[in-house]
């Protein structure tokens, strides 16, 4: 009788675990209809963009970028490469920045820059 009071114990707590331990459902996939969508590649073609290089940490450098005046983009680490510091001189940033522009322009979006990108601008080996 002891025995089969201790399985009975045993079985009601792996019962217990196994529901304490069950995972909800996941939630289901986004439909394309909440997706993060980007402007078409005309979108940028009769507005204003500049940039504002800004510090960053570690006496580093940074930027914005601005689509008629509103702030769009800000890049305090250098893009394509380690860590979270940001260029080395304002020059580099500059660069970048403006490598930036040029592929929202072309529609590029968003406008990713690669180690590729970094080296044609000879800021990386």
């Amino acid at each position: 009788m002891y025995q089969l009071k201790l399985a009975a114990l045993i079985l009601s707590c792996c019962m217990s675990m196994t529901m304490l331990f069950a995972q909800a459902p996941s939630a289901p996939a986004q439909t394309d209809s909440s997706a993060a969508k980007f402007p078409e590649a005309s979108a940028y073609a009769n507005t204003k963009l500049t940039y504002k290089i800004i510090n960053a940490p570690k006496q580093t450098y940074g930027y914005d970028v601005f689509a008629d005046g509103r702030l769009m983009i800000h890049q305090t680490s250098a893009p394509a490469l380690p860590g979270n510091e940001g260029f080395k001189t304002k020059e580099d940033a500059s660069k970048v920045a403006a490598l930036v522009i040029g592929k929202i322009r072309k529609g590029e979006m968003p406008p990713t820059i690669n180690t590729d990108d970094l080296k044609k601008l000879k800021l990386t080996k």
